[in-house]
């Protein structure tokens, strides 16, 4: 992609306090005492980071973290940063120090590693069928608790975009708050009035007639919600015929046989959880190479 913007990067600070926590929960209420047990406490060694499958790579930060807080003697030298395409057999980093840390820290960093990967190359795969369309693959709410703000960091590096990342950055108004609130233009125009003017106002239709009293309303965003490629098309070009500057988000019934179509409708932007909650892990090992 010649017009990807720059990879994002995650700061430390960021990163630090979720590690941490994973270590701890590895670590349980009496360390890594396999470990302990059959390693001797002077004991060094030096690992190799291998991917054993194409893809993207992303999660390095946090595997460089879980290795740094076990134990800040540990050396690791990155072959890649994230965002690197992998293929079998590819090196990503070597690690070295002290035995019984590297080990203890392994399989928190490979988590990352194997998850995050998995999402930035899923996230790829569907990009990659949108190319040329002007479309966007955006994630949604929809990811594990605890790791939204590293999941979305995945897509980015895969090449899609971020929803939003929480309830409290943009309004989207869906089904339920429509039908208490009173209908499609009666929720626009509360939302309206509450909202900041930074804050942009997303409205979820289903219907092309729900969607012609949206356009009346001018939210930022529609949300196109399960609608075949024929609705999508006359949703796009409803939203040409009212001279409206807004931007159009279809979701629902995404995925590799129906993206393409759905991104040709003309759409501004498609959501699908799959890129989060469906993304297999990429397979990536480490190899214990020298002992001393």
């Amino acid at each position: 992609m010649t017009d990807r913007p720059p990879l994002p990067q995650l700061p430390s600070i960021m990163v630090e306090g979720a590690v941490r926590a994973a270590l701890l929960e590895d670590l349980g209420r009496a360390g890594d005492i396999t470990s302990a047990a059959t390693i001797d406490p002077g004991a060094q060694a030096t690992a190799r980071i291998v991917s054993r499958q194409d893809g993207f790579l992303c999660g390095m930060p946090m595997a460089r973290m879980a290795f740094q807080l076990m134990d800040p003697t540990i050396r690791i030298e990155s072959a890649f940063g994230d965002g690197k395409i992998l293929a079998p057999g590819a090196e990503l980093a070597r690690v070295a120090g002290p035995a019984q840390a590297i080990l203890s820290a392994e399989r928190t960093a490979l988590n990352y590693l194997m998850h995050l990967s998995g999402v930035a190359s899923h996230t790829a795969r569907f990009a990659a069928q949108i190319a040329g369309t002007g479309a966007r693959i955006c994630c949604t709410r929809k990811t594990i608790p605890g790791m939204r703000v590293f999941q979305k960091y995945a897509v980015r590096i895969g090449g899609g975009s971020n929803h939003r990342f929480g309830l409290d950055d943009a309004i989207l108004i869906k089904d339920n708050h429509i039908a208490i609130a009173g209908g499609v233009a009666r929720a626009i125009e509360k939302a309206r009035a509450a909202a900041g003017h930074l804050v942009a106002v997303e409205v979820e239709v289903d219907t092309l007639d729900q969607l012609g009293e949206a356009l009346a309303a001018k939210p930022d965003v529609i949300l196109l919600d399960n609608m075949s490629t024929q609705s999508l098309g006359k949703a796009v070009q409803m939203n040409r015929d009212a001279g409206s500057f807004c931007r159009l988000e279809a979701s629902g019934n995404v995925d590799f046989d129906t993206v393409r179509a759905i991104a040709e409708t003309g759409v501004d932007y498609i959501s699908t959880s799959k890129i989060t909650m469906a993304a297999p892990t990429l397979d990536i090992g480490l190899d214990i190479s020298i002992e001393a």
